[in-house]
């Protein structure tokens, strides 16, 4: 049980003893355990709490690399990082150790840098067909951000068998940006409701019935989901297409709420927000390209919305929430769990955030518990909805949307991954 991590920790009576206090490395592994919390481990919620106030006081007493360490845990602990966007600032601290190997740290780097070859290869390809659909001049009011996309897409699916995978989710991704700046911000209600209908009755026809402008995208929507439809399993694009009409529909709504200038309650809110989220759309395009393992029962189990699946989709949302919420305002919109929090319960912005915040770390909680005690479903897919979180920490972070208004965190992010090969 993970609380036999601590066992050394803490004395007889469940105190943490005070040597841990001056063990810097004993305080930062305590540190990244507790980040595995479950609900039923309070003692992990205490060994947080305890490890985060030490070691943000002794962090300027220490020696480099062990300071940048601590400092990095302390933004951004392992629990929460993406794997792939890790490994580069971690190989530059590793090769500082003194007890580093010289052969390993070399493999690291060729690895790297050998995947991000397939990854400039790929993005290349993707980019060319995102300029072929010429949308920034056919639907100017979108977000141009297929790089952007792609790079979401390469840190949660970055293995180098899963190219299908990133290439499908990286288009799906790219046109529902279009599709939300669509519903935000362009279409009337009643043009959003044929787009909503039409992707209700997903045929080609459709498009007759569409606005000029909206008949691009839908194309282009048809089409991606034909290269889903080309899979060898049936039950994958069944389950697409399923989740993609109740996505609309959720945007459809939220267009609703925002024409009618209604603010529903925070838990009406999420039920339709957290689709929006469109976790479980990328679980069920990202198990389509990871092979056999996406069983049909696999496809069941995220139709009838796990607690893990959920929790990430939360996690999206609420961040997301709260690092536009002040550009969302600008924009006229009501409707964010935000302002729902606020009106519902009579309290100041700081507080709805600062609850939003609890919630948020509530949702880790069930995440980690789908992680560690799973269901019969293979790791390697669950890890996936693990990333899909851990991609919300990375773009939403400290109030600070980074997709919509991208700036050096996120360039230096793109060129890390996708330009500047580790020096061997």
């Amino acid at each position: 049980m993970i609380t036999d991590i601590f066992n050394r920790y803490t004395d007889e009576k469940g105190r943490f003893k005070e040597s841990l206090i001056n063990d810097a490395c004993g305080l930062l592994g305590l540190y990244e355990a507790a980040h595995l919390r479950v609900w039923e481990e309070d003692i992990l919620d205490e060994a947080l709490a305890f490890t985060t106030t030490h070691l943000k006081s002794m962090v300027e007493l220490l020696e480099y690399p062990l300071a940048a360490q601590v400092t990095h845990a302390l933004y951004r602990p392992i629990r929460k990082g993406l794997e792939r966007l890790e490994a580069r600032p971690y190989m530059s601290i590793y090769q500082d150790e003194a007890s580093h190997s010289k052969a390993l740290l070399k493999l690291a780097k060729l690895d790297f840098n050998l995947l991000q070859s397939l990854y400039k290869k790929q993005l290349s390809n993707i980019s060319r067909w995102w300029k072929d659909l010429d949308f920034s001049s056919k639907l100017p009011f979108g977000r141009d951000r297929v790089v952007e996309c792609y790079f979401w897409i390469a840190t949660a699916c970055f293995e180098p068998q899963y190219s299908y995978a990133r290439r499908i989710q990286t288009k799906i991704l790219a046109l529902i940006t279009i599709i939300d700046d669509m519903f935000d911000a362009y279409g009337t209600l009643e043009e959003l409701e044929l787009f909503t209908e039409a992707i209700g009755r997903w045929d080609v026809n459709s498009i007759y019935q569409l606005p000029e402008y909206m008949k691009p995208c839908y194309q282009a929507v048809l089409d991606a989901y034909k290269e889903i439809e080309r899979m060898e399993n049936k039950e994958d694009h069944i389950v697409f297409t399923m989740q993609k009409r109740q996505s609309v529909r959720a945007y459809f709504n939220e267009a609703k709420w925002l024409h009618e200038d209604y603010v529903p309650t925070i838990e009406e809110y999420l039920s339709v927000a957290q689709v929006t989220s469109e976790v479980t759309l990328f679980t069920v395009i990202c198990f389509v390209g990871m092979g056999r393992m996406a069983t049909k029962e696999v496809f069941e189990w995220v139709w009838n919305d796990p607690k893990i699946v959920g929790a990430s989709s939360k996690i999206m949302r609420l961040m997301d929430d709260m690092a536009s919420h002040k550009f969302e305002q600008e924009r006229g919109h009501s409707a964010s769990s935000v302002e729902c929090y606020m009106k519902q319960h009579g309290v100041s912005e700081q507080h709805a955030y600062q609850e939003l915040n609890k919630q948020v770390e509530n949702a880790w909680k069930d995440v980690n518990q789908g992680c560690l005690r799973p269901p019969a479903i293979p790791m390697p897919l669950l890890t996936r909805v693990l990333n899909f979180a851990r991609t919300g920490d990375f773009m939403y972070k400290g109030r600070d949307d980074r997709f919509t208004n991208v700036g050096d965190v996120m360039k230096d992010s793109i060129a890390s991954l996708f330009i500047d090969p580790v020096p061997i």
